[in-house]
């Protein structure tokens, strides 16, 4: 019984698209609370006013025609009626209502599991079906990770030359089967060819230089072009890193064809062609959105997954950790960062599946092998050496470089975003990426270190010296003759060649700053984790070099004095560039946890965890002291997504009264009354508000709280009744309750709404602090709840309100502490000063007074209307289109 009056409150429905509703969520009177209908026979009693007892009948006429009595009604509702219970695009779903759709089901498929072989089949089927798509997400993502890593690397290389033995091999490729490779030249062989050398037949000289350079750059453009009209033509959702948005979907927010096919499918080309192009960004946090569309792909040839918006949140949350899995290499730490970074809701058994499906992608990407090294990521690095405690100091000095350049680089490129929202540059998205794309090339075409590859260079400034490495950062001269050859000396003064490096890795530093600012955010795919450690291994391999020099001249001082004698290993470049690399990209996103074991599973030791630890720490500190929103919950501010950051901490002392809508200014809040409306003035409140939910009362005289009936399910089950009922006319009585009011017996036939009418939704006083409100907001995942006073509804509270609160405390440096004369004296509007409730008719809006239009003038409703529509093109226009 439990779980077939749920089903005909209609909360296990399937989609209706046919109805236009309010164009955002934002206007969030909308959704229903708990579902918690025991339909007990006091409750009935109760809610139904003046009807008489449950074993009455009622004589009324059906239109005119002879008399019936409701027990031969038709309860149209009785049926499944199609939308009841779904929702529109960027509208944010129920949770309480979901997981309950859910455990309906379950039990469902568990009491009829035993009564045939094909039940028990089915539910075996139900209960694997979460493991079967977390597997299919993991299979995907690891072959398309595999399949983008192969393609960018052919086409950055394609900017160089190409191969002629075989036109598929990127450059290193290209030589592996070279026998005329050497040592120091090894990247050079017969089969790879320059452009200059295919154009112009000489591959040295100063012609053969601008032809590089001209053809480096005609490439990065073509690249970019392509990429950024593809996006902007076939996906606009395709563009950026993503991760704003699936934080926003995983908290319950819907954006239609944010995660559909077309999207992945443009999405992994065009991030191939980003790549490629040179600009300063990454592929790894792009990765993250494609196995997510993966996730939502696959997650529609399940039931249960489908057909239930929680539920599909679940398979996301594992998506995104294969996604990092496949990105770094990382599966734990791809489970971490799902856990720390992206997700909503991680449930115990999604903390499993996501396990799973971060190690299926990891398997498929090491089976595919796209590096050609037998690992899952270019720079895999492993360092022999240990760490000393002076070490501690230069670690936690890369701490704070990381933690400033973040708090720098969310300012920077905030203030850039928004002004390219708000001037006619941000109108002419291909000219701006063909405009970055070609400074970009122009000006790191000279520099080695910015002409390579951003995965490549990590990889490089990683590495630590030794006797197979021929990079110029390892050129140190010999303690015997002087030469620039290397020896085993570990304790080394630095040669010609590493002073030269050390000025490029300079320049290279203030070019990557300024340009990762301006690309971060263009309308191509973008990711920030590669840009962002590119700044800081280059900032850590300087400053590695420098304690490894300091460390060689000045050996006698007392911090080098225990550790680092003559001739012992002391210092390693590489793992300052680690830990710089650790500490730029912590600073920037402010992941803690997660980031450490990422780089952990980077480098294959555990010794190096206590470095990493405090460098990130120490970066998250410095960046907090400046703003404590890292860069992904700065794009959602900025783009004004409903998102409730579960980070963020409440410390004011306002109450629900102080956020609830309507304040006193506004016009009185539409409700229904559960039974002396009909059907024309129900049509008249959905037809002249933009609400999309409404408070339903006893009565007028009464105005305490029966239920709260949404709007898309009231037009819906009109629309239904109309279909499937003879008798409904416009002046047919509409009624919430159990049982029909009396009627005259010339009466039409009365529509029953009960069933949508949800019992339970959630309330508050008007005392509660926000505190509180906020809590239950965050963690129970609701759109709205009510505000009551004695049981008289005052007013709703919505998701929006609770926003745009947050964001007026915020601008204030003092929290809004409230006096004691409005804690202890003041009451609400619909009570007086003696505190005695004043005439209730004018407190609330009652629908019987629609014949002489709405309370609070109709210009009001045309305003209100007016500003949710340009909320809904401002969401729109924030969402990277």
């Amino acid at each position: 019984m439990e779980s077939e009056q749920l089903y005909h409150r209609g909360y296990c429905r399937n989609s209706y698209n046919s109805i236009a509703s309010a164009s955002s969520d934002e206007e969030l009177l909308d959704g229903a609370g708990a579902i918690m209908d025991f339909h007990t026979t006091e409750d009935d009693n109760l809610l139904d006013g003046d009807a008489a007892s449950p074993g009455s009948n009622y004589v009324m006429s059906n239109g005119g025609g002879a008399p019936s009595t409701t027990t031969h009604l038709l309860d149209f509702l009785e049926e499944p009626i199609p939308g009841v219970g779904t929702y529109d695009d960027f509208h944010t779903i129920d949770w309480v209502r979901e997981k309950c759709k859910d455990r309906e089901r379950h039990r469902k498929i568990n009491s009829k599991k035993k009564e045939s072989a094909w039940e028990f089949t089915k539910s075996l089927y139900d209960a694997w079906s979460g493991w079967l798509v977390v597997t299919l997400t993991g299979l995907a993502s690891g072959a398309l990770a595999g399949l983008i890593d192969i393609a960018a690397d052919w086409m950055n290389d394609l900017k160089e030359g190409v191969c002629l033995s075989a036109m598929w091999f990127n450059h290193e490729q290209c030589c592996w089967t070279s026998n005329e490779t050497t040592f120091a030249e090894r990247d050079k062989c017969p089969q790879w060819k320059s452009w200059a050398e295919l154009i112009l037949g000489q591959a040295e000289g100063p012609g053969s230089y601008i032809m590089n350079y001209f053809m480096y750059i005609y490439w990065a453009l073509s690249f970019a072009f392509l990429a950024v009209c593809l996006v902007k033509v076939f996906a606009p959702y395709a563009c950026g890193s993503g991760i704003p948005e699936i934080k926003t979907i995983l908290s319950g927010f819907i954006i239609r064809g944010y995660l559909g096919k077309w999207t992945l499918m443009i999405k992994t080309i065009t991030l191939v062609l980003a790549v490629a192009s040179g600009l300063s960004l990454g592929k790894e946090g792009p990765l993250v959105h494609v196995a997510c569309c993966c996730g939502n792909i696959f997650s529609y040839l399940f039931p249960k997954y489908s057909k239930n918006e929680a539920k599909k949140r679940e398979v996301l949350s594992a998506a995104s950790a294969a996604g990092v899995s496949v990105a770094f290499g990382a599966p734990i730490g791809g489970v971490l960062f799902s856990l720390e970074e992206v997700s909503y809701y991680f449930p115990l058994k999604t903390l499993w599946r996501s396990f799973f499906a971060a190690l299926v992608a990891a398997f498929v990407l090491r089976s595919i092998n796209p590096f050609g090294n037998s690992r899952l990521v270019l720079f895999y690095v492993e360092y022999h050496t240990p760490w000393y405690l002076f070490e501690l100091i230069p670690f936690i000095l890369l701490g704070v470089f990381g933690g400033l350049w973040g708090a720098f680089f969310i300012r920077a490129n905030i203030a850039w975003c928004r002004r390219r929202k708000s001037t006619r540059f941000g109108k002419y998205p291909v000219l701006e990426v063909i405009l970055v794309a070609a400074i970009t090339a122009v000006v790191a075409f000279p520099n080695p270190y910015t002409r390579q590859n951003t995965s490549e260079l990590i990889k490089e400034l990683f590495t630590d010296c030794g006797p197979l490495e021929s990079s110029q950062l390892c050129q140190y001269r010999s303690q015997m003759n002087g030469s620039k050859a290397f020896t085993d000396n570990p304790n080394r003064p630095a040669g010609s060649g590493v002073y030269a490096a050390m000025w490029q890795l300079c320049l290279a530093l203030i070019f990557k700053i300024i340009m990762t600012i301006f690309t971060f955010g263009l309308k191509v795919p973008s990711g920030l984790f590669i840009p962002s450690m590119a700044i800081g291994a280059i900032a850590g391999r300087i400053v590695g070099i420098a304690v490894e020099q300091l460390a060689y001249y000045h050996h006698d001082w007392f911090l080098f004095k225990e550790w680092c004698e003559v001739g012992a290993d002391c210092i390693t470049p590489g793992l300052y560039a680690m830990v710089g690399a650790a500490a730029c990209l912590g600073g920037v996103t402010r992941m803690t946890v997660s980031l450490v074991v990422i780089v952990f599973e980077l480098t294959g030791g555990l010794e190096y965890i206590v470095p990493l630890m405090a460098a990130v720490m120490t970066s998250k500190w410095v960046g907090d002291a400046f703003g404590r929103a890292g860069i992904y919950e700065s794009h959602i501010r900025l783009n004004g997504y409903p998102f409730l950051d579960a980070k963020e901490e409440f410390t004011h002392t306002t109450l629900a009264r102080d956020v609830m809508r309507p304040r006193r200014s506004d016009p009185p809040l539409a409700v229904l009354t559960q039974d002396d409306l009909s059907v024309e003035e129900l049509q008249s409140v959905i037809n002249e508000t933009s609400y999309n939910g409404f408070p339903v009362i006893v009565s007028k005289e009464s105005q305490r709280l029966v239920g709260f009936a949404l709007r898309r399910d009231i037009t819906i089950a009109i629309e239904n009744a109309r279909r499937k009922q003879e008798g409904i006319m416009l002046n047919s009585r509409v009624y919430f309750t159990q049982h029909a009011p009396t009627l005259p017996a010339d009466s039409p036939r009365p529509l029953k709404l009960r069933s949508i009418l949800d019992m339970s939704p959630f309330t508050v006083t008007d005392h509660t602090p926000m505190e509180i409100v906020v809590d239950i907001f965050r963690k129970l995942g609701l759109r709205q709840c009510l505000v009551t006073h004695n049981g008289i509804v005052l007013g709703i509270i919505t998701k929006k309100n609770i926003l745009e609160h947050l964001e007026e405390l915020k601008q204030h440096t003092e929290p809004l502490a409230t006096s004691w004369y409005y804690h202890k004296k003041r009451y609400p509007s619909s009570h007086g000063s003696n505190g005695r409730p004043r005439s209730r008719v004018h407190h609330v809006q009652l629908i019987r007074s629609f014949q002489d239009g709405w309370a609070g003038g109709g210009d009001d409703s045309e305003e209100e209307e007016e500003e949710v529509e340009e909320e809904g093109v401002r969401l729109l226009n924030g969402s990277n289109l």
